[in-house]
């Protein structure tokens, strides 16, 4: 005989209704499991996976029924019916704080009645209805009352990453002192946005590196994600843990980790590259032309200042990754476009200062030491963007650089129109100079140099194309003859 379960309903009628345990405490049905299991279950068998609601959202939602006038014999009932919420977007991935997240949730339960439909439904617009009553009030953490019976409880704001905003703040305090770049932050910041979720915004004093090592081992065997997503993934949550909690990360030496697969650079030839300058309008030709002639990544080349060019004896200082400066050699084909637009520059300068702007934007310790350098000649961008962008703290405008996504849909955008079969993105060229270097015969040290590489494995993934090259006899040198050598 099957086990029954008991339904409350909202006029307080209780029916009983036969069905199936096993197909009942599937992932995607876990709200019966969990609807049902004080006084008016018969008979349930608890899934001890699911873990029970946070203080910092049962507290406060109880007491926001109260509120409401919802009677106290249906508060549990409520209450695990936003435990079932909950535990659906997390499987689903989808963010509890919106109502867009609702009819899937909803979708997944047509094994209830309409009564008991509308009694979810009406649950969870409720948590919908204090996330909005608490945006309205203070950003301070928020005092609400506690269910009857019960002391008053002290709860941060439900909305997304707010429990967790001191910590966010800390973590962007910890990137700037060490100098690392704004890109870095932004994927820190997405990376522990995703972690709070999976953590069901659990209090970041309680976080051990249990949760850490569960998220890095479902973003491989559940997400699937490549080998150097994961490792984005485990250095963001290791300098959190670090930095920001001061807590130990643990060993992650038993978690399952994404298959790395070996990358080849793509590469391209000098007819395509040709190519796609041919395509590509004023400034962006230029740009693509320095990444190529010069090894840059788009983000240095978007960098560059008047200061860096030193055209008299033809090289460029690069400010790259990690804080480390390198020269590079200026093509000398380059030098008359380049002369050409350091021109236009100079007068774009002029104009700006005639009308009493700021100048460029500046590295925020550079600012503070010297404040009259933004308006030199030579910290102006040496790409600049074509609008002036306020300043909301100051009134004032300052120019900054090209945006790199320009950059990166016109090359994307001249690749396809010159026929381009292979994916052409800005750091191709990048790509494309190592390995053009190799191919002529630079020594791989050399190469390691111009590139910035730390450490030479990283420019030793550029060796492919001397495949190309290698004689598929080997000689001694003394059967070598001159034109070969």
């Amino acid at each position: 005989m099957q086990p029954s379960i008991i339904f409350l309903t909202n006029d307080y009628t209780v029916s009983a209704v036969c069905c199936n345990i096993n197909n009942i405490c599937t992932p995607r049905k876990k709200f019966i499991a969990f609807l049902f299991y004080n006084e008016y279950v018969h008979t349930i068998q608890k899934d001890n996976s699911v873990q029970p609601l946070h203080d910092k959202i049962k507290f406060p939602y109880s007491g926001f029924l109260a509120k409401q006038h919802i009677p106290q014999a249906l508060v549990p009932v409520y209450l695990n019916c936003l435990q079932a919420y909950m535990d659906f977007c997390h499987s689903h991935t989808l963010p509890p704080g919106q109502d867009s997240s609702l009819p899937p949730f909803m979708a997944s339960m047509h094994n209830l009645s309409s009564d008991q439909t509308k009694q979810a439904q009406h649950a969870i617009s409720l948590f919908y209805k204090l996330i909005d009553s608490i945006k309205r009030s203070q950003s301070d953490p928020l005092q609400i009352s506690s269910p009857p019976g019960s002391t008053e409880y002290s709860s941060a704001k439900l909305t997304k990453n707010a429990t967790w905003q001191s910590e966010l703040n800390k973590l962007a305090e910890e990137i700037q002192v060490r100098h690392y770049s704004r890109q870095t932050l932004k994927s820190y910041r997405v990376w522990i946005s995703k972690f709070q979720a999976f953590v069901h915004s659990k209090a970041p004093q309680l976080l051990e590196s249990t949760d850490a090592k569960a998220f890095i081992a479902n973003l491989a065997t559940h997400k699937h994600v490549a080998a150097s997503t994961q490792n984005q993934a485990f250095n963001a949550l290791l300098f959190f843990f670090r930095f920001v909690l001061d807590k130990e990360y643990g060993d992650f030496s038993g978690i399952p980790r994404a298959k790395r697969t070996r990358y080849v650079p793509t590469v391209l030839s000098r007819k395509e590259i040709d190519a796609i300058l041919a395509r590509l309008a004023y400034p962006y030709d230029l740009v693509v032309k320095l990444l190529y002639g010069c090894g840059l990544r788009l983000h240095e080349a978007m960098n560059l200042r008047v200061r860096d060019f030193d055209f008299e004896e033809s090289l460029l200082t690069v400010f790259g990754k990690g804080q480390k400066f390198r020269k590079v050699v200026l093509p000398s084909s380059l030098l008359p476009e380049l002369h050409s637009h350091l021109a236009r520059v100079e007068h774009l300068y002029d104009l700006d200062m005639e009308r009493g702007f700021d100048g460029a934007f500046m590295p925020d310790q550079i600012d503070r030491q010297h404040k009259n350098d933004a308006r030199e000649l030579g910290w102006q961008f040496f790409f600049p963007a074509k609008q002036l962008t306020p300043l909301a703290d100051s009134g004032t405008y300052r120019r900054y650089h090209l945006h790199e996504t320009h950059i990166q849909r016109a090359v994307k955008t001249a690749a396809v129109a010159a026929r381009i079969p292979r994916n052409a993105t800005p750091h191709t060229f990048r790509h494309s100079f190592a390995t053009h270097l190799l191919k002529a015969g630079y020594d791989i040290r050399t190469v390691q140099e111009l590139l910035g590489h730390s450490d030479v494995r990283t420019t030793m993934i550029y060796t492919h194309a001397l495949k190309l090259t290698r004689p598929v006899v080997v000689k001694s040198p003394y059967d070598i003859v001159d034109q070969e050598l």
